[in-house]
């Protein structure tokens, strides 16, 4: 594998405490490195460091001649005086970026609701992050660093980024590395991850279920300082290990070890339990929508209806996932259930006990708090009863979010992001709702304070209904998922992956690329149509044909085992490694053909 990019004995401080210290890390061709850490811990400023945007203060980075290299950091914006057309392919003639299947599929990924000659200054920030992204998509390099690349992109967008990254370079060619809190596409996307923490990285092999497997087998080891975190990780991996959607088909780290490291954690929810305590304090009647539909009126006169005849009972205890596009309906569909509004046709039933609270996108709600510190804020609430039957002081429940002593302290205008929306959760929880509906919770959150809060939320004795583009955390703390199409809810059984595949079905019927069909008609075909079809649909015959022959060749092995002197123990090795070494080809080439099945939509 070729040499790319390499930092050797980097050291970076900005004089607040040492951010990376004596760090020495290369990308090579082939690599796929997701970075993980917490926030502030420096995942970012070692991106910029390796992408060449930032010196440190001490240490040599060095680029491999000829090495081409594409960033999109989480400060990066586009010209807002260019076209989004002139933004994402520049000067290029229309002909010339018509043709390419790469940059159709891109454009259809990211931008199939943007007018080409849309001026860019006039979109939304996250429409124009997402034409940032394909921006850098579009060129030819030879290592992509992405900060953060998820953000503003659905549960459909991010399924078409993993499958891009996936298929962009031939296998051990080009290099990724990736900062992101969205775990499923670090899963996807990653074969090894970074750990930045305390000013140092530590490597460790897979994805970020892997990466969790790891970390708890270094905190057994290290259980007298770690034994807090230990627990918290053996929970997560307990529950990727047990049938986390999307990942039992694909393990990614050793199964023996894994089990022998959970056989004492218990399922991540007790379902019965939640149900049982739920139904006592809500009785059986939580919310019902009956046959509702909601208009709004448009200032020509007329209105758009944004839902139509939805019919949805939820019971005590029921978690659920709001799946669906921006601007589908989701967030009327959220008003409807906390009676924010009220239905245009149709009615809501709400039971006499129910109290709703709403965990919302906007911070603002801690503005007129700001100069209290946060102890003082939260002893104005009392304890609160778990599944469990236990109870919880704010200050348990802070600590358990991950506040430290020190922050328990701090005033809450001077919190970070991340620990306001900690804040915000916690806040919300002590009002004692039975009916709890989160709007994007993950904002500003990185993958442990995900992992906190999941855990938190695991043994909250209520409802809870989740609206967020963060597979990973939809998969994770709800047991169904519905979505939000064509005006209707529509509940999902096969979960998100259901919901992808009607997404991308969605996409081929209208040609997949938005307004840039106006392009012409060579545009409107779908990248996965064509010449390029017949390549995908070539190599899974390709790989099922050697699987069938590498069964035969098992089989045949298994027959000279059975028939061989049993006392010849050297001769009985060797069918043995032959056996082994078919059975990790045949893993190889079922992970392939797994992806050649996703890539196909099939």
């Amino acid at each position: 594998m070729a040499h790319l990019i390499g930092a050797q004995g980097v050291h970076l401080d900005f004089g607040t405490g040492t951010v990376l210290d004596d760090v020495t890390v290369g990308l090579e061709d082939g690599d796929r490195i997701g970075i993980v850490g917490s926030n502030g811990a420096g995942k970012s400023s070692l991106m910029a460091i390796l992408a060449g945007r930032l010196a440190p203060h001490d240490g040599i980075v060095t680029t491999s001649r000829g090495t081409q290299v594409g960033v999109l950091d989480q400060s990066d914006h586009v010209d807002e005086s260019l076209t989004v057309l002139q933004a994402i392919v520049g000067d290029a003639d229309t002909h010339e970026w018509a043709s390419d299947p790469r940059v159709r599929d891109i454009m259809s990924g990211l931008v199939p609701d943007l007018p080409a000659d849309a001026v860019v200054g006039t979109l939304s920030g996250g429409q124009q992050r997402r034409v940032a992204l394909a921006h850098v998509l579009v060129g030819e390099h030879d290592v992509v660093f992405l900060d953060e690349p998820t953000n503003h992109l659905d549960v459909d967008g991010v399924a078409w980024l993993a499958e891009h990254i996936n298929r962009r370079w031939a296998k051990g060619r080009g290099a990724l590395a990736v900062v992101t809190h969205d775990r499923w596409f670090l899963d996807a996307v990653t074969q090894r991850t970074w750990e930045v923490h305390d000013g140092t990285i530590d490597q460790y092999e897979g994805g970020y279920a892997a990466y969790v497997l790891q970390r708890v087998e270094r905190d057994r080891i290290a259980a007298a300082t770690e034994a807090k975190r230990q627990n918290l990780m053996r929970k997560e991996l307990a529950w990727l290990q047990r049938g986390a959607p999307a990942r039992t088909s694909k393990p990614k780290f050793r199964i023996d070890a894994a089990n022998a490291l959970i056989e004492d954690v218990p399922p991540v929810r007790d379902k019965v339990q939640l149900a049982r305590m739920a139904a006592a304090r809500l009785g059986k009647d939580v919310v019902e929508l009956i046959r509702c539909s909601v208009s709004y009126p448009l200032p020509d006169g007329t209105s758009r209806e944004v839902l139509r005849d939805v019919d949805w009972n939820i019971g005590p205890g029921e978690r659920t996932g709001i799946l669906g596009t921006n601007g589908a309906g989701k967030s009327t569909l959220l008003k409807l259930i906390t009676g924010a509004i009220e239905p245009t046709s149709g009615r809501v039933k709400t039971g006499k006990t129910v109290r709703v609270a709403t965990l919302s996108q906007q911070l603002a709600e801690l503005d007129d708090v700001a100069d209290e510190r946060v102890s003082g804020l939260v002893k104005r609430f009392q304890s609160i009863e778990l599944s469990d039957g236990s109870e919880m002081t704010p200050t348990q429940l802070l600590e358990r979010l991950g506040f430290t002593s020190a922050q328990l302290k701090t005033q809450v205008g001077r919190l970070s992001g991340g620990q306001r929306r900690r804040l915000q959760l916690l806040m919300v929880l002590l009002t004692e709702p039975n009916v709890l509906v989160l709007d994007e919770p993950t904002n500003d959150l990185d993958t442990d304070v995900l992992a906190a809060m999941e855990d938190l939320l695991d043994s909250w004795p209520g409802t809870l209904i989740v609206v967020s583009h963060d597979r990973y955390l939809v998969e994770r703390v709800t047991d169904q998922q519905y979505a939000v199409l064509d005006g209707g809810l529509r509940h999902l059984p096969g979960g998100i992956d259901e919901y992808v595949g009607l997404a991308r079905e969605r996409r081929a019927a209208t040609g997949g690329v938005g307004t840039f069909g106006s392009a012409g008609d060579a545009v409107a075909q779908t990248v996965k149509g064509g010449a390029e079809r017949r390549a995908l649909e070539k190599d899974v015959a390709a790989v099922e044909r050697r699987m069938e022959r590498l069964d035969k060749e098992a089989a045949t092995l298994h027959e000279q085992m059975a028939a061989h002197d049993q006392s010849d123990y050297e001769g009985l090795g060797a069918l043995t490694s032959k056996l082994r070494a078919i059975d990790e080809e045949k893993d190889t080439l079922e992970e392939r053909w797994l992806e050649l099945q996703e890539c196909l939509g099939v």
